[in-house]
C-alpha cells in the first residue's frame, strides 16, 4: 500500500514538472499557456442532477394525487351546496302547499275549478287564460297559405314596375 501512494505521488511529481516545463517553452515561443479545460459536468454536479430528478419522480405523483383530490372536494362541495338549496326550495313549496289560499290557487289556474255561482270558460285553445289572439305568422299558418301570400306578394311587386 505504501509503494501504491509513492507511485501516485511520483506520477503526480511528474505531470507537474510536465506542465511547468510546457509552461516555460510557451513563454519561451511568446504564447500564453493553455491550461487544460475542465468538464461542465463534474462529478457533484451529476450526483446533484441525479437527486433532483429522482426528487421531481418522487414528487410528481403525491402531488397531482393531491391537486386530484382537492379538485374532487370542490365539486362534492358545490354538489351539496345544491343539495342544500334543493332542500330549502322543497321546503318553501311544502309550506306554500299547507295554505289553503295556495291550494284553491293552483286549483284555479291549472284545473279550471270555479267557485259554486260562477261561470267558467274555456278558450279554443284549452286554457282559462284571457289574453288577445296573437297575429298568425308564416310559422303558424298552413303552407298553401304562405305560397298564395308569397304569389300575391310577386304579383304586386310585378304590377307595381
Amino acid at each position: 500500500m505504501g509503494a501504491d501512494r509513492d507511485r501516485f505521488s511520483t506520477a503526480t511529481r511528474l505531470r507537474a514538472l510536465g506542465a511547468q516545463a510546457a509552461e516555460r517553452v510557451y513563454r519561451a515561443q511568446g504564447r500564453k499557456v493553455r491550461t487544460p479545460r475542465k468538464g461542465r459536468l463534474t462529478g457533484r454536479a451529476a450526483l446533484l442532477a441525479l437527486v433532483l430528478c429522482s426528487l421531481v419522480v418522487a414528487l410528481a405523483y403525491p402531488t397531482r394525487q393531491y391537486v386530484t383530490q382537492r379538485t374532487e372536494i370542490a365539486d362534492q362541495r358545490r354538489q351539496a351546496e345544491q343539495a342544500r338549496a334543493e332542500v330549502k326550495r322543497l321546503r318553501e313549496q311544502r309550506a306554500r302547499w299547507r295554505d289553503p289560499a295556495y291550494v284553491e290557487r293552483q286549483a284555479r289556474a291549472h284545473l279550471h275549478f270555479v267557485r259554486p255561482g260562477e261561470t267558467g270558460y274555456t278558450m279554443r285553445d284549452g286554457t282559462a287564460e284571457v289574453r288577445r289572439p296573437r297575429e298568425h305568422g308564416p310559422a303558424d299558418r298552413a303552407w298553401y297559405q304562405n305560397m298564395w301570400d308569397g304569389v300575391d306578394s310577386a304579383d304586386q311587386a310585378g304590377q307595381a314596375e
